[in-house]
């Protein structure tokens, strides 16, 4: 076995923050619908966003061309480096393989699963690691409520398979559950030949991935009424329009890095959107409220090092925040107390449970409540070892960790920033981190 070993080194400089997960997704999907070439300009292949491509490529979509944004053409280095990706859409879907592998991801298997179901064919979706435990009941409730016929693996999870259509109408879900399976329904209903109409029976959490969702829809061209997040109205047969469309910086990887500048020294990140539609946006906000220093110049985001305190952080709609501000907290004056983030323990790991025993590992006094995490601030980490769980949030937490830690910090699991961040160890080395591999022996 091998671990990462980080010395505590302060962090300082000027980072290009990677393209968001996010919409990566949803620009990859839309673009997979379109009559036409889409270009998607500045993705990387994290693996997530490689299942996502593998599984419009089987609903027919073809890859036309990647290319390399910079001057590198070394495709054997394709990983962490910006593609330009061209997608000859296929219109309706159609499936040209029978099975989807939806390795780890989450949005990739709730995303693609009501599109499968275009072609009336049996499909199976498979998935890896935690994934497989993650539950799909919502979708299974609606399958059974159209006549589609599916089959799942032991205790009802993966391996899903699914045979038939979903047809048009009024499709009722509850807004507290994972968002992916609303954005799932957005992106098949406006193929469909009646009009539908998704009513939530509860408030929506996660408010800014829809929002995502319909961005990037009305770029490709579909149109959905939103009726204050309450119903979405959908009128069917519209097609998808190609598009040229070019990725954002991601906020959910930003905030690692704006957490190591508050820690450490100023860190300038470049690439992000100041308008930006993203949930995670809400860094910003809770940085600022917490007394971080954070200023827009010419486009880009400085972040001040300085002191912050405790404060009481609601993860309702920015829940992938929660390991880095975890870290924030853990290291701020104070009580920090992050509430109604109790989904986080569906993710790769159980996020809560993961961050505050490894945390607690170094030195860190974190407790676990039903919904969140109750925190009282340390000056310094200690170090030593720790685990990633599997998960890349944890590891990239766990990593900015270390530029507080007395005495050096070892990761196991640290290769699963692959998962989104696969180029996130040597953007840390670029901001003067220092690690290194080890064998365990």
């Amino acid at each position: 076995m091998k671990v990462l070993v980080i010395e505590p080194t302060i962090l300082k400089g000027e980072i290009s923050i990677p393209p968001s997960k996010s919409l990566s997704h949803r620009a990859i999907i839309c673009a997979g619908l379109a009559d036409g070439v889409s270009k998607i300009e500045n993705v990387v292949l994290s693996e997530d966003i490689a299942a996502t491509l593998e599984g419009m490529e089987a609903m027919g979509a073809v890859v036309k061309e990647v290319q390399f944004m910079g001057k590198d053409k070394d495709k054997e280095n394709i990983i962490g480096k910006p593609l330009t990706i061209s997608i000859q859409g296929s219109y309706p879907p159609k499936m040209l393989k029978d099975t989807i592998d939806c390795r780890e991801s989450g949005s990739t298997l709730r995303f693609l699963l009501p599109l499968a179901t275009c072609g009336g064919k049996k499909v199976i979706f498979l998935g890896r690691g935690k994934l497989g435990e993650r539950p799909l009941d919502i979708y299974l409730q609606l399958f059974a409520e159209q006549g589609v016929r599916y089959e799942t693996g032991n205790k009802g999870f993966l391996p899903l398979t699914v045979h038939g259509s979903i047809k048009p109408g009024t499709f009722r879900l509850q807004g507290n559950v994972s968002s992916q399976f609303i954005s799932g329904l957005l992106f098949l209903l406006p193929c469909l030949e009646g009009d539908s109409k998704v009513i939530l029976t509860t408030a929506l959490e996660s408010r800014g991935y829809v929002d995502l969702t319909l961005a990037v829809l009305r770029e490709f061209g579909i149109q959905v009424e939103n009726r204050e997040y309450r119903e979405f109205l959908i009128k069917g047969l519209q097609k998808y329009q190609p598009c040229h469309y070019r990725v954002e910086g991601d906020y959910s990887q930003a905030a690692f890095w704006i957490v190591a500048g508050i820690l450490g020294k100023r860190i300038d990140c470049l690439a992000l959107q100041p308008d930006s539609l993203q949930g995670d946006k809400a860094i910003l906000d809770i940085a600022r409220q917490m007394g971080a220093r954070l200023n827009w110049q010419d486009g880009k985001l400085s972040v001040l090092a300085g002191p912050t305190q405790g404060t009481v952080i609601n993860a309702e709609h920015c829940p992938d925040l929660v390991p880095i501000l975890a870290v924030l907290g853990a290291l701020s004056q104070g009580t920090t107390r992050i509430v109604n983030a109790g989904r986080l323990r569906m993710k790769e790991s159980d996020r809560l449970k993961a961050i505050a025993t490894e945390l607690n590992k170094i030195g860190g006094q974190v407790q676990e409540t039903n919904d969140g995490l109750l925190i009282e601030g340390v000056k310094n980490l200690q170090g030593g070892t720790v685990n990633s769980w599997n998960d890349h949030r944890i590891a990239m937490a766990l990593a900015i960790a270390a530029v507080k830690c007395l005495k050096p910090l070892k990761i196991t699991g640290y290769e699963a920033v692959r998962k989104s961040y696969p180029h996130f160890w040597q953007d840390y080395e670029k901001l003067g981190g220092k690690c290194y591999e080890r064998s365990l022996g």
